[in-house]
């Protein structure tokens, strides 16, 4: 009796053995590839460092030997910065106050003549001027219009009774002097300090010193509270 015949053996190992090295090729394909950027990578890395010293080199060839410099004990201390100052307001508020202070407004209707030239808003008691006459205010301020020429001291005028009010000082002397010193020994910036004072709207009253606070040569103001 004869043996069985064998049955033939399966081809599938021998494919599997194709696909694991079609795959081993495909992974050192992708490590060469990858192996390649990375030397690319390095290569432009190298080349920019190049780059760098290059510039760095040049840069100091152009600027020179330089030299450190010495060490300070000083503390470095930060300084708070000045508060913006409104330049263009306080132009204006000038300009406003050289249009509204003239030295042709006739204001002698609110002067009283009487021992010392004063001045007082309607409905403001002559009590006041008399007090202030007397000296019996405490003067908080004070403005010497001396040396200046009319326009300076028109402004000047303005802007410290101004000042005065944003402070809250409420009475302040202003001394336009006794006028020795002008042509004819007149007292010029007397009558036209009293005319801007008169144009003020800050300006309750005013009368003429004491002559322990300047007597003829100044004028004690009251201003609006």
């Amino acid at each position: 009796m004869n043996p069985p015949a064998r049955a033939p053996q399966p081809a599938a190992p021998l494919k599997d053995f194709d696909a694991l090295a079609a795959a081993l090729k495909a992974r050192r394909r992708e490590a060469a590839a990858a192996a390649a950027r990375e030397r690319a990578r390095q290569r432009e890395a190298e080349a920019e460092r190049l780059r760098e010293q290059r510039r760095r080199e040049e840069f100091a060839l152009a600027v020179g030997p330089v030299h450190a410099l010495p060490a300070s004990d000083r503390a470095d201390v930060g300084r708070p910065k000045p508060p913006p100052e409104p330049l263009q307001r306080q132009a204006d508020e000038q300009a406003a106050l050289r249009e509204a202070l003239s030295d042709e407004v006739d204001v002698e209707s609110l002067l009283l003549t009487d021992d010392g030239l004063s001045f007082r808003r309607p409905g403001i008691s002559p009590d006041v001027v008399t007090r202030l006459r007397k000296g019996q205010w405490a003067i908080q301020a004070q403005i010497d219009l001396h040396g200046l020429r009319r326009d300076e001291a028109r402004e000047a005028l303005a802007a410290f009774v101004r000042e005065a009010v944003r402070r809250g000082q409420r009475c302040v002397r202003v001394v336009h002097g006794k006028g020795h010193g002008s042509p004819g020994r007149q007292p010029v910036l007397k009558a036209k300090a009293q005319r801007w004072l008169g144009q003020c709207a800050e300006v309750v009253a005013f009368a003429q010193a004491s002559a322990p606070q300047g007597g003829a040569g100044a004028l004690i103001v009251l201003l609006t509270g």
